[in-house]
């Protein structure tokens, strides 16, 4: 069953500066109803919402009825697997809905409470339901082979039900099950005090601008001061605000860490897995080999990231350059992109891809469909977040600036790739994993990043695209390695017994800095507490590296749409959208490998750096010709 979280594609864009979001947000009262979520499309009211929690309820009650009759023959297995995947629906209709309002104010304690009532439920679901994985794998795969092939019916339950006799050796019997189920809503609390405390409690300062302008420091005000101030103590001051303001409550911070790879690791041997790089990956039948060759290549490639910065340091004309200098532009260019005009832009970008494609993306930019701007309370960042009979929600924070243009189009590719395979697949084959969810969106950033390319005739618009497209290999593949690998030792350390503390994980965190980094950036002592503002290791562990594997895989896709014969670009552009409309009809490996890509070998990840390479190349040879660098 389909957590809230879990549901959404959060896009991470903290490179090492920040998300950019608006200076100063409005009330939601002062923004056009055409921009904001109309959530009635999911339930007119908490009422509904309520009647469909309570039959939620109803229907768990019969689905318990259901324990031993699965044997009973294909009839039987079908009536259990259909009040399932009905059970799944509803559940995520109402977690969905509980989560996206909660999403806009995350200061509303009633809706808190309300999402609390959905995790208590889904508590109990998995206790009622404990039974079930145990007594169909009594029954012999031969057998419910035997009962697949000759009920046509249980078609749609064949991926998932094979899946499962795949990972038979982590099931275990009907008492362990319901006795892991019982700390399934306590498991989520490590988590909860993170949520809690980087946004519901957090308390930014102000800071004083060399303007003599006293601003309040946030998360998109401090973004926005890295990305468009150009005075150098500017951007340090608000850096020292924010990464000090989560610096004040570090150990609270690490607390909650350990305790989520504590609950991971328990969780891992539970089920006797090696490891919980193994127990996460096993999910999706994806070898350990292809993250750990992840990071020995990322590691192995970081000079091109390196040459970068020195460049960008040259240019700027720093004697000091640290993370918080990585945003802003090496000259100035002040052009803001007023949203409907982008969302026009990002339509006709994606055009090459199709007319199933762009009348789905056409279709996304429906009013009610996408939450456009920063209000007070709303969470930062952005999401696509699916819905199963509905349609997706997308959250934004948009500023009008080059950053949330590419964010645009990035989260449109998570939505279009929902409605394909949601059109495609049934409910129980329609949810794609996270390691191919990825590939969509950069894919949808890649064809933006050329169309604007071609339509720009401005030097410095030029210039600042192919920054942008660096700045997206930086961000979106050596950032999200590093994490990775923070995210990766942080867990062995768990695993192998050693204490985490505050302390320990800034050491952490500060080793991985240097490797990626190394002495082109002085590495301020309080970025070492950059993880504590990274919600996905708190949410979703070991989800980032799926960035870094999604982008290398969609260059690969890219290159094949755009190179060879006109007959191998059709193909392969078909074979991008049947890997869209696959949903999680089977294993994202694989599904790659039909797209063209095979992600077991490292020859996908040293492409991306021979790209980074490239592009760094050309990006010096633009800034010579302006005479920024020697």
């Amino acid at each position: 069953m389909k957590m809230f979280f879990k549901n959404c594609s959060l896009i991470l864009l903290l490179l090492l500066s920040s998300q950019l979001l608006m200076a100063a947000p409005k009330d939601r009262a002062d923004i056009d109803a055409k921009y904001q979520w109309n959530l009635g499309d999911i339930y007119s009211d908490w009422n509904t919402w309520a009647q469909d929690l309570q039959r939620l309820e109803g229907l768990m009650d019969e689905y318990a009825q259901l324990k031993g009759t699965l044997s009973g023959g294909p009839e039987k297995l079908l009536r259990a697997l259909t009040m399932k995947e009905e059970l799944g629906l509803i559940a995520d209709r109402v977690s969905t809905y509980a989560g996206l309002v909660r999403a806009l104010d995350s200061r509303d304690n009633e809706v808190y409470a309300k999402l609390q009532k959905v995790e208590i439920l889904f508590s109990k679901f998995g206790t009622a339901t404990s039974w079930f994985a145990p007594e169909m794998l009594a029954i012999p795969w031969e057998t419910m082979e035997k009962w697949f092939n000759k009920t046509p019916a249980l078609e749609p339950f064949r991926f998932s039900v094979a899946d499962l006799y795949r990972q038979q050796a982590h099931v275990l019997d009907e008492n362990s099950e319901r006795l892991l189920s019982y700390f399934s809503r306590m498991s989520g609390t490590p988590g909860n005090v993170y949520d809690q405390l980087s946004t519901a409690d957090i308390k930014f300062g102000t800071i004083t601008l060399s303007t003599g302008e006293e601003v309040q420091i946030s998360e998109g005000e401090a973004g926005r001061i890295f990305a468009t101030s150009r005075n150098h103590e500017d951007r340090k001051a608000a850096f020292l605000e924010r990464n000090g303001t989560y610096n004040k409550t570090i150990n609270t911070y690490a607390a909650s860490y350990d305790g989520i790879c504590q609950r991971d690791w328990a969780f891992a041997q539970a089920r006797n897995y090696s490891s919980t790089l193994e127990a996460t990956l096993e999910r999706n039948n994806i070898p350990v080999e292809v993250y750990l060759n992840l990071l020995e290549q990322g590691r192995a490639g970081v000079a091109p990231l390196q040459r970068y910065h020195k460049l960008r340091k040259q240019a700027l004309k720093l004697d000091e350059y640290d993370g918080y200098d990585s945003a802003i532009p090496v000259i100035e260019f002040e052009k803001e992109y007023d949203y409907d005009g982008v969302a026009q832009s990002v339509q006709e970008s994606m055009e090459p891809l199709g007319k199933d494609y762009s009348g789905k993306l056409q279709s996304a930019f429906t009013p009610g469909w996408v939450d456009v701007y920063e209000t007070p309370g709303k969470t930062t960042g952005a999401f696509s977040a699916g819905l199963y009979g509905v349609h997706p929600y997308m959250l934004l924070n948009y500023t009008n600036t080059l950053n949330d243009v590419f964010t645009l189009a990035h989260e449109m590719g998570h939505t279009v790739h929902t409605m394909l395979a949601n059109e495609a697949q049934s409910f129980t084959n329609a949810g794609y994993t996270l390691f191919v969810a990825e590939v969509a969106s950069t894919m949808a950033e890649a064809h933006l990043l050329e169309y604007l390319l071609n339509q720009s005739k401005d030097p410095k618009e030029r210039l600042v695209l192919l920054s942008h497209a660096i700045d997206n290999i930086a961000g979106t593949f050596y950032t999200q390695v590093l994490f990775a690998d923070y995210e990766y030792q942080v867990h062995k350390l768990v695993e192998d017994g050693q204490p985490i503390t505050a302390d320990v994980l800034n050491s952490v965190y500060h080793d991985v800095l240097v490797t990626y980094y190394g002495d082109s950036m002085a590495n301020h002592e309080l970025y070492d507490v950059t993880w504590a503002r990274i919600p996905h290791f708190s949410s979703v562990p070991y989800y980032v590296y799926q960035y870094a594997t999604s982008y290398a895989a969609s260059a690969a896709l890219f290159k094949q749409m755009n190179e060879g014969s006109r007959r191998s670009k059709k193909a392969a552009k078909a074979n991008y959208i049947n890997l869209l409309k696959s949903g999680g009809s089977d294993y994202p490996v694989e599904q790659l490998k039909k797209a063209g890509v095979d992600m077991t070998q490292s020859e996908a990840v040293q492409a991306v750096i021979a790209n980074m390479d490239d592009l760094v190349n050309r990006y010096e040879k633009e800034l010579k010709k302006l005479g920024l660098v020697d």
